[in-house]
């Protein structure tokens, strides 16, 4: 750990693990977002591939051109007057949904050329991609700037595709015991290719994931003190004649 990172780490912890969109602040397993998609249409590997790439080609283009284009109606504050969230967050809602809707149109033949009338298994729930608060949710939140649309676009995508991934490869194992297409075991528990064994293997999931990332950051805060006493000592220290 460089020591830029541990100073940030015990000044102000939930500030560093906030900007881990992959696995300490997961927009799933952290903020509950996107769980339609994973519940109803991730029973499968096969089906968890198709949405990772539709959000991968969705997410951070349109959060670039809603970016761009949210300049027109700007919140400068995050908790802004009443007046100005009266004036602002329609139109700024639009814009939002409306890049979303203009980049899908741009990818989903992109997405027809991966994978044929396989994509038509994922029904109306891909075009419903389009306001999904994933790529909605920033219309109220203060003006952020390109290169934060870019990174943070791009985190969220990783830890959205990567839980997607999981959760299809696990219930399909669960329900019918392959792995895209590959024999593996038996079945175990049919009920996980429906909506309601979704949310059974997500909460389950969810758990997990959440107290793998309670110990993780336990051990990062626990490092990065160490790190800093090892700092001061070391200034402290009159240098060698």
């Amino acid at each position: 750990m460089k020591r830029r990172a541990a100073e940030l780490l015990t000044r102000d912890p939930e500030r560093f693990f906030h900007h881990d969109r992959v696995f300490l602040n997961n927009p799933v397993v952290m903020q509950g977002m996107g769980l339609a998609p994973l519940v109803v249409l991730a029973t499968s590997g096969q089906n968890a591939l198709m949405l990772a790439v539709a959000v991968a080609l969705l997410l951070t283009p349109s959060r670039m051109l809603a970016c761009l284009l949210s300049r027109l109606f700007p919140l400068r504050e995050e908790h802004p007057a009443n007046a100005e969230l009266e004036k602002k967050l329609l139109p700024r809602s639009i814009l939002y949904s409306g890049s979303a809707a203009v980049v899908y149109l741009a990818a989903y033949p992109i997405l027809n050329r991966l994978f044929g009338v396989s994509l038509l298994v994922l029904g109306i729930y891909l075009p419903m991609l389009v306001v999904e608060p994933l790529l909605t949710y920033r219309f109220g939140r203060v003006q952020e700037t390109m290169k934060k649309a870019v990174s943070k676009g791009i985190r969220i995508t990783v830890g959205y595709g990567l839980l997607l991934l999981l959760l299809g490869c696990v219930r399909e194992w669960l329900s019918v015991g392959t792995v895209f297409g590959r024999v593996l075991s038996r079945p175990v528990l049919p009920m996980a290719s429906m909506p309601a064994g979704g949310f059974i293997v997500l909460g389950v999931l969810c758990a997990v994931w959440r107290t793998l990332a309670r110990k993780y950051k336990n051990y990062l805060t626990s490092e990065a003190r160490g790190l800093m006493a090892v700092y001061r000592q070391k200034e402290g220290e009159p240098e060698d004649e």
